[in-house]
């Protein structure tokens, strides 16, 4: 006699058991939507670093300057002669002066946000920060040109009597600001709220009972800030640093506003010479011709490669520091 199984079979949407796990359709439409987003991604990426060098093999292969060193960038003269040791000069210089200025000052506003002010003050300054990041670049680039170069000559003349002695900061012009150094300030001031902004996320995530740990133990303020605070945000600050790095290093349009662009390579931050990636691309690819266009292209696979390096460094730098990235809180 056979033995029939009268019990109600399961609803379609009833989650299935794989493996020991309880998996729902929703979870598996969502893995899949995540896999496909991420491998869009990398083809993305590989397409652009493939556009990239193709476009730019040919300029090299056809340049009588060697690409890496030559300071000239004549990609329109017969023979054609260009060089990249001026613009990436410029574009390292510029961003870490950034850094230099941002980072502290970033992660002091976001210290005193998430720890010191009162709410009422916290709001308005978080409202101000999120302004600052929405501003575009061409607002930066003309309140520079018209604001900051004339109110730096003072700055200048001042490095010049008092830090010529280092070098960097000698200067045969210091009253022509439109220099290296000025272009670092001000993109101290564009990545400022993204440093900030960040830096503040992370600072609130910190666990309280790490904070309230080391009060009860009889920390000061300061202490519970720099044993518990700062450990924990480390890897924070670090992707927030680089976010404002990738920032800097590919400015264009306030760059080429404020810098006084010229093929001369120096040490001396506060002359007017030097340039950029980013600020050469966008004054000669209007005038350029094919080859031109392809030999900007090859500077804008250096700048590629170069992002792709920092972003890289900054991983292994917070791969290093797993116990401060919070995923074991």
């Amino acid at each position: 006699m056979a033995i029939t199984d009268n019990s109600p079979a399961p609803p379609p949407s009833a989650p299935a058991v794989r493996n020991g796990k309880v998996t729902r359709p929703g979870d598996a439409v969502f893995s899949n939507l995540s896999r496909g987003s991420g491998i869009l991604l990398l083809v993305v990426m590989a397409a652009i670093a493939v556009f990239l060098t193709v476009r730019a093999a040919d300029a090299i292969a056809k340049d009588h300057g060697n690409f890496l060193t030559t300071f000239e960038w004549n990609a329109s003269a017969t023979p054609p002669v260009f060089g990249i040791a001026v613009l990436a000069y410029g574009t390292v210089v510029s961003s870490i002066i950034a850094l230099l200025i941002a980072v502290p000052i970033a992660i002091g506003i976001a210290l005193f946000i998430s720890h010191y002010a009162p709410r009422r003050l916290a709001l308005p300054i978080s409202f101000v920060i999120d302004l600052l990041a929405a501003v575009p670049s061409i607002i930066y680039g003309l309140w520079g040109a018209l604001f900051l170069v004339p109110h730096l000559v003072g700055l200048n003349e001042w490095l010049n009597n008092y830090f010529a002695w280092t070098v960097i900061f000698k200067s045969d012009n210091p009253a022509a600001a439109r220099s290296l150094f000025t272009v670092g300030i001000l993109l101290a001031i564009m990545i400022l709220p993204i440093i900030t902004n960040v830096s503040r996320e992370v600072f609130n995530q910190v666990p309280k009972m790490h904070e309230e740990a080391a009060l009860a133990l009889g920390a000061t303020r300061w202490e519970t800030i720099r044993l518990s605070v700062l450990p924990f945000a480390r890897s924070g600050i670090i992707s927030a640093s680089m976010l404002g790095l990738g920032r800097a290093l590919g400015e264009t349009m306030a760059v080429a506003t404020v810098l006084s662009a010229s093929s001369v390579l120096t040490i001396h931050i506060l002359d007017p010479a030097g340039g950029t990636f980013s600020q050469n691309i966008v004054a000669k690819f209007g005038e350029a011709d094919e080859f031109g266009r392809n030999a900007l292209i090859a500077s804008g696979l250096v700048l590629f490669i170069i992002t792709l390096l920092v972003n890289g460094a900054a991983r292994l730098i917070i791969a290093r520091r797993k116990e401060y990235s919070g995923a074991n809180a």
